[in-house]
Formats: C-alpha cells, structure tokens, sequence
C-alpha cells in the first residue's frame, strides 16, 4: 500500500456499520449489473442505427422502423432504470424488483436482437450479412461480458437472442444462414462457459471481501470494549481519588490485579503476533489527525530495520505502474465509495528486490464533519501466490494451446481433464470426455489388446507410448501416436496419468508426398530421373534373361529455352505440362514416361518391335508436339529433336543407352531439329573427338601454344600499311598448325572462347607496344571479339586492365564485332561500345551485310570501320550484284562518317574497283595471308 501519511481523505464514510451479508451481496451485485449496463444500452442504439442504415434498402422500412423503436425504448428504459438505482439507498437495492425488472428488459432486447438476425437480415447478401451480425456479435458479446457477473441476467439476455436465431438459421436451407445459425449457437456455448468462470470468480471474490468486512467489524468491537475498559478505569481512578482511604486498603490487592492484567495482555499480544506470523500477515494502524502510521512485522515483510520498522520512518517503495490504483483504491474508500480497502501492488524492499504486497483496512473512527481520523489494516507479502498464480495460469495456457493432444486420467483411468487438442482429435465435446473412462479415448481393439501391458509399463517404467489406429466420434479412423506417463503421490503410488495424442494422418500424408516427389516429377507428373534409372534398369535385366529388346527415345524441345525467357516461367511450365499430357495420350504402350530437366524428356519401350515401327512412332510424336499450344492467351508451337537408340543392338546397360540416346538427341538438333535420328558409330566417334579436342584444347591455354598471326592492311590513299589483324593459331605439338575453323566453334561451345581472346588481346597489344618502342611504326592492331566476351559484362574493364598492363596508346587499339554480336543485346551493346569509344579505342563491324537488319542499328552504334564480308569482294569481276552492294555499302558507311576496310581481296582487279569506289582500306592475300610478327615486320619494310 501507499504511505497512508501522504494521501489525505476526501469524503466521510456513509455508515459505520456493515450491512447484511446476503443484502450487501445481492447490492453489490446489482450495482455492477446496472453500472455495467449503461455502456451496453447505448451500444444498442447505435448497432440498431447502424443496422437499420445497413438494411434500409434491402428489408421493408416500416419492420426497421418498428424494430428499432422497440430497441430504442427498452434500451432508454435500461438507462431509466440504471438512473433511479443509483438513487435509491443501499438497502433498497438488493430487492429483488431491481432485478427482476432488469432481466426482463434484457429479454426484451436480447429478443429483438434475434428478430434482427432473423428476419430482417436478407438471406443472399453476403457482405450485409457480415456486417450486420459483426455489429450484433459484437454488441452481444460487450454486453454478455459486462452482465457475467450474475449467470440469471447473463443467460437472461444472452439465451434469447443467440438460441433462437442460431436454431432458426440452422433450420434454414440456404447454407450460409445455417452457418451463421451454428456460429451463433457455438458462440452462445463459449460465452456460457466464459460467464460461468466470471461469475464464479466475481462470487469468491465478493466474499472474501465481506468476510474481512466481518473481519474488520469484530476489530471495531474490540476497540469499543477496551474504550469501555478505558471508562471503567477512569471511574475507578475516581472512586479512588473519593475514597483514598479504601484504595490504600486494597492497594496491595490492586496491584496484584494491575499484574495479573498485564500478563494477560502480554499474553494476549504474544498469541496475537503468533496468530500474525502463522498467518504472514503485518498490522498497520494510521492515525490520520496526528498523520502517523504504527506497523508491526513490517521489517521482516520488507527487510527494514525493526526500529526503523516500528517508528515509520521507513517506508517502502512503490512501483510507479502501481502508484496510481493503489492511490485510486485508499482515496475511494476514504469517501466512502468502498467498504473496505484492498489492493495489491509491488514495492521495493530493503535488499532492492520488488515484491508483491496486498494490503487490507477499513476506517474505523470518523469526525463530525464524516472525515476518516484513523484506519487499521493487514499487510502480507503474496509475491509467491502471484508467482504460482501465473505459473498455473502458464501451464494452463500451454495445455489449451498445445498442438497435441493432452489428457489427464486419475488412477482409475476416468478422464479428469482434456485440451481443445484433444476434442478436435476425438472429435468429442469436452463434457462428453469429462469422468468417462479412457475407453472412450483409446477404444480400438489393439489399445484394449494392449491395456495390460499399458498398465504393467506405467507402474514399472513410469511410461508407454504405442502407434496405434483409433476411431472417432464420427466413425473416422485415423493413425494415433499415443505417449502415457504416470504422476506419482507422495507415497509412490500412481495419482495421475497423463496422456499426449498425436495424430500421424499429416505426417503419412507428408511421407506418401515426400514418397512421391522422390519418385515422380511434380510439374508432369511423370517418371523423375531416380524412377527412370531403376525402370530402365529392370527393363535391361529382363531383356539379358528373356533375349527381349530395349528402346530409348530422349526428347529435347527445340527452342525452348528463348520461349520461357521471354514468356515466363508460368508460361514454360505450362506448355511443359501441356505437352507432357500430349506425349501420355500419344504413347499408351511406354513402359516408362520420365522428365529429366528443364525440357528433356525420355521414353522407355520394352520390347519394341521393329524399328520402322519406332520410327513411324517416333515420326507421329513429332507431329504431336509440333500442334499449337494456347497457353496464358498465347499460342505456341514448339519441335522437338528426338534421338533414339537400341538395347542390344548398340548398348548393354541403362547408362550407355541414355547416353548413345542423347548423343543422338544432340545430333538432331544439330541437324536443325525437328527430327529423329538414331544412334550410330558415328557419333561415338565424333562425340569422342570432339571431347579430346576440347581436352587438347584447354592444355593448349595452359602451357600457351596459341600464337598470334598478324594479317596487314593497306590504305588505298597512300598505299602504307598501317594497320594488322591479329589472329589465332595453334601450333600443336603433334599436329602442327590447326586451323581456326576447327578449334574456335569449339572454344564458342566450351567456353573457353573467354581465356583465348584475353589471351590473344594480350598478345596483341604487347606486340604493338614493341613494335612503337622499336620504331617501326604506329602499327594499329585489329582484334577480334566473341559474343560471350560481349555478354560477360567485364569487357570494357578487361581492355582498360590490358591497355595499362602493356602500356599501348588506347587509337593503336581496335576491336571488332560482327553484326549478330551487336544485334544479340542492342542495348548493352551499345552501352558497351560507348564505354570502350570513352576509353580512345577504335571499333569495327565485321562482316558487314551478312546479318538481320543491320542497316536500321548501324547508326546507333558508335563504329570508326565498316568491314565489308569477302563473300560480296569474291564476285566483284563476275557478277554485277556484287559490285552495287558493295558500292551501296561504301556509300552508306561515308554517309555516316565511317571508313570502310574490304576483306579477301586477292586480285588486282578487285583492288581496282574499290579503290575507284573509295574505299579507305584493304585486306587479303593480295597483300599477304597471315603471318608471324617477324615476318608482317618484313613486309613494313
């Protein structure tokens, strides 16, 4: 409690006396529920304005208007009523008028509430509905709460307005009012159980307050009697002073009396601090005129100095969150609003700990004027009852909110206590469970096989838990994990046994799931890769026993990949799935359906027959892909490139077959796709020498047996070579010179085209460097670049790197691309190209007029050179459409501020021409094929 001291009276108590335990019961009951009604009457008003406005165009408005006068006056009424209770004095409220007249208006609205739901709401609004029993819910569930504090006026109203709605609407044959039916029948159980622990509290609590009311009445008493003590001393004191004579007379014996009173009273204060420290409990006496506060055992209740205890001059903490209730509950009983003082709050001891205080009192002297002059009261220290009462209100959350299952058995194996969990498993009510033996819950013929040794367990081992399959209420069997654990008393003996039940149905559904997918292509619904290889494999085994064949067919959709890139991957699985159905329904007679990855597919036939059947079959299946497919409104048509292969005829296992099968695959679409090819020797072979050259290819980039050739070429103003073409060749070790064409496709496919242009780069512009320092010349070196240079992203900060590393000027520096490079991402491109233009290097477009709409980009891009293909240079004596492309070109390209470099010129007559037509430079083996760098020195000279 708050330091009395510091909180001054603010108005006199209205009696002294205490009332009637059942008057001031029933009072104080009343009280609350009309107290507690006002908010619940307005409420009323309002959710029947709102309801009325909610349903005014779709109920008839003289009903509204009707019902929400009844509402009106019986909520008015309420408020009428609530006036004049608080008018009458306190004996008068305990009559049961009051409350008789109290549950009949709550009738009444509960009444016409369930009118409302009833007939007033429209069966197929939905929204309206919602809205319209939201708002009654929630009226009804504020005013359920404020009326638990008495079961009759609770069920008064809550039972005429939830049960007859919730049996009406459940009787309806629209299946949305029979929802709302059950809902509001469920709601009016769950506020019943709720009201049922609000008035059993509101009850336990109220007398307990009116036993220490009786409590502090028989203190008062105590204090009359010693105040009448007090008299009769004083008028003996008197009778002595008259009759001194007599008192000297009896002195001896009235000193023995004095005597024999004071050990009583010692005795009397001894057995009263044993009752006080049997009980926990600490007086206090606050005597408010002199605004001093007496304590007893306060020193051990806060762990203050006993003098300091008994003098007040320690007073203890109060925690600032409890400093304004306790405040709050000391000035209401100081006017009189309460009739006894009581208060819990937390307060700092001695040894800077918070603990937990209830303090209790009642003023027991009033002046003249009705202000408290004096006040007694107990103090005790319940921080471990708080701290039990939330590990008890802990535990009972845990049980109600545990995911499994949860029962209580007493020794007899009858139910005591079951979770929500546990219903929903059983799918018994809790009142259905409650003092039934546990048969109801594990009643199956294998739990009553195993009750015996369920019992030999738990008195044993303390413990048993079994998988069993059990029954529910409605005949539905389901797998159970049941785990009993017995409690023990104090002698050893089994009190409790408590039960957790688990139901496995979820897990079985995940393992048959997880079963699946492992076997199974989530997207198709087809065979997996895992499936696939053991099918295949038992198909092989069967065909070496029974002398049987084995078919392959691996199925790989052609441009695929562009289509999900570009429409998305909901779009690409659907015409996964789609032509996934399309290959089932095609292929009734495969042993095996299997997805790879991606957009791979392959067919398992054991025993196939013939192969012109397998062809035509194969043949058929393209033509069934090749149908358009509409998917998300676009319609698609896709090939595909089928490879095949035989078992024995080509393999002798699983593994061969599914190689030599996409070997064939890969030479299909080789081919173009659109097309079956069966597997051959052939493709072994080249298969196998392509991955040795690649092999041979890649020690090459490590032990640097590429070399740079250089290529001249000549300005046709003044006849100097001024610039070479730097390109790659590999000097094997065995096969000497490899020509470009056969390793750089290669190095495209691999890769590795990465490595090797860095590498010839490099070369290049270290080459360049020497030949400046040497003064041979400002030669321009000419590089070639590949499409996944461009689209590696790292291009511009490569050349920079390279130009810093070799020390070349950046214009002795240019790079080509051909049209398709640039035409692959235009804007990255030119992005790129910028950048490398901002760093003073010079860029060429290589083969020009052999690509897509080149014309149209070509004056986006930022070039210096045009390079005219040596396909159009070729013909310029034999043909004249050569000659007016190529003079289209120039022009174009001088247009644009361009200069223009003919590749492959061999003949005098081809230099002619285009030195006649303007052409800045030219390049071929007129002037020399390419050669090493000492050798393109010689030709400088």
């Amino acid at each position: 409690m708050i330091d009395p001291v510091t909180v001054s009276p603010m108005c006199s108590d209205r009696s002294d006396e205490v009332p009637d335990t059942a008057l001031a019961r029933d009072a104080e009951c009343t009280r609350l529920l009309f107290r507690g009604s006002r908010v619940p009457a307005l409420l009323t008003i309002f959710t029947g304005l709102a309801c009325v406005v909610l349903l005014w165009d779709v109920s008839p408005t003289s009903h509204l208007l009707w019902w929400l006068l009844w509402l009106v006056l019986f909520a008015g009424l309420r408020l009428h009523q609530v006036r004049l209770l608080e008018q009458a004095p306190v004996g008068r409220q305990a009559a049961p008028c009051w409350r008789r007249h109290f549950m009949l208006n709550s009738a009444a609205l509960a009444l016409a509430l369930a009118y409302a739901c009833v007939w007033l709401v429209p069966a197929g609004g939905f929204f309206t509905q919602v809205l319209v029993y939201g708002l009654i819910g929630s009226m009804v569930l504020a005013t359920s709460v404020a009326y638990a504090v008495s079961l009759p006026a609770f069920f008064s109203f809550a039972v005429p307005c939830l049960l007859p709605a919730g049996l009406a609407l459940s009787a309806s044959d629209v299946p949305l009012e029979r929802g709302w039916g059950i809902l509001a029948l469920i709601v009016l159980a769950t506020l019943s159980l709720i009201a049922w622990q609000i008035s059993r509290l509101f009850g336990d609590g109220l007398e307990q307050r009116l036993q220490n009311g009786r409590l502090i009445e028989r203190l008062r008493q105590a204090s009359r009697d010693a105040e009448a003590l007090n008299l009769e001393l004083g008028r003996e004191v008197e009778q002595r002073r008259r009759a001194e004579s007599e008192l000297r007379q009896a002195y001896d014996g009235l000193e023995q009396r004095v005597a024999e009173r004071t050990a009583e009273l010692a005795q009397s204060e001894a057995r009263l601090n044993l009752a006080l420290e049997a009980s926990d409990l600490g007086l206090w006496d606050w005597d408010l005129e002199k605004r001093e506060v007496h304590r007893s055992r306060l020193g051990m209740v806060f762990g203050f100095d006993h003098r300091d205890a008994l003098s007040g001059s320690a007073r203890p903490e109060v925690h600032i969150d409890d400093l304004e209730p306790v405040r709050r509950a000391l000035v209401a009983h100081l006017k009189g609003h309460t009739d006894t003082y009581a208060v819990q709050y937390r307060a700092r001891g001695a040894d800077g700990r918070w603990r937990w205080i209830e303090d209790r009192g009642q003023a027991i002297e009033r002046g003249p004027d009705g202000r408290v002059r004096r006040m007694i009261g107990t103090r005790r220290d319940i921080t471990a009852l708080r701290q039990q009462d939330e590990q008890q209100k802990l535990a009972a959350t845990v049980f109600e909110a545990a995911g499994e299952g949860i029962v209580i058995l007493d020794a007899g194996y009858r139910v005591l206590a079951v979770n929500e969990a546990c219903c929903a498993l059983s799918g018994y009510a809790r009142e259905e469970l409650l003092g039934q033996p546990a048969t109801r819950l594990f009643g199956s013929d294998l739990s009553q096989q195993q009750y015996d040794a369920m019992r030999e367990a738990l008195e044993g081992d303390g413990s048993w838990q079994s998988e069993q399959a059990e029954t529910r209420k409605n005949g539905e069997r389901y797998p159970q994990w049941l785990q009993l654990r017995a409690v023990n008393d104090a002698q050893g003996r089994i009190a409790h046994i408590v039960g957790f039940i688990a139901d496995l149905t979820v897990r079985r559904q995940v393992e048959e799931r997880l079963r699946y997918l492992s076997q199974y292509d989530e997207l198709t619904g087809l065979a997996n890769r895992a499936l696939l290889r053991e099918r295949l494999y038992q198909a092989c085994q069967r065909a070496r026993r029974s002398a049987r064949s084995v078919a392959v067919l691996y199925i790989d959709l052609d441009r695929f990949k562009n289509l999900n890139e570009s429409l998305g991957h909901e779009v690409g699985d659907g015409l996964l799935r789609e032509i996934a159905a399309r290959m089932v329904r095609e292929l009734p007679d495969a042993d095996t359906l299997a997805r790879l990855s991606g957009d791979e597919f392959v067919v398992v036939f054991d025993g196939y027959g013939s192969l012109s059947n397998l062809a035509r079959l194969g043949s058929r299946l393209l033509q069934v892909i090749r149908k358009p497919v509409l998917v998300g409104g676009n319609e698609l048509v896709v090939g595909a490139s089928i490879g095949a292969t035989l078992m024995p005829d080509n393999a002798s296992d699983e593994a061969a077959l599914l190689r030599q099968a996409s070997m064939a695959m890969q030479h299909a679409k080789y081919l173009g796709g659109n097309t079956l090819q069966f597997y051959t020797e052939r493709l072994q072979v080249g298969g196998l020498a392509s991955l040795k050259l690649e092999n041979e290819l890649r020690k090459a980039l490590e032990e640097d047996q590429l070399e740079v050739f250089y290529q001249p070429r000549m300005g046709l103003a003044d006849g100097r070579l001024e610039a070479a073409e730097a390109l790659v060749r590999w000097r094997h070790p065995q096969r000497g010179l490899v020509a470009p064409g056969e390793f750089i496709p290669l190095a495209e496919d691999t890769g590795l085209v990465i490595p090797l242009g860095e590498r010839v780069l490099r070369k290049a512009c270290s080459q360049a460097r020497r030949w400046l320092q040497e003064g041979i010349g400002e030669i321009r070196v000419s590089v070639n670049l590949s499409v996944r240079q461009l689209r590696q992203g790292n291009l511009v900060s490569l050349v920079r790197q390279v130009l810093e590393e070799t020390g070349l000027p950046p214009r002795l520096l240019e790079l080509e691309l051909t049209e398709s490079q640039l035409l692959d991402d235009v804007d990255n491109a030119i992005s790129t190209c910028r950048q490398l233009r901002e760093l003073g290097v010079s860029l060429a477009i290589d083969d020009f007029g052999t690509g897509y709409s080149s014309l149209s980009y070509l004056k986006r891009f930022p070039m210096d050179y045009v390079k005219i293909d040596r396909s159009f240079i070729a013909e310029l004596g034999q043909a004249g459409e050569d000659g007016a492309i190529v003079r289209a070109i120039i022009a174009l390209a001088h247009g644009l501020g361009l200069k223009v470099v003919a590749e492959g010129v061999e003949t005098a007559a081809q230099r002619a021409f285009l030195e006649a037509e303007g052409c800045d430079e030219i390049q071929g083996y007129l002037l020399s094929p390419p050669v090493e760098a000492e050798r393109f020195v010689a030709l400088l000279g």
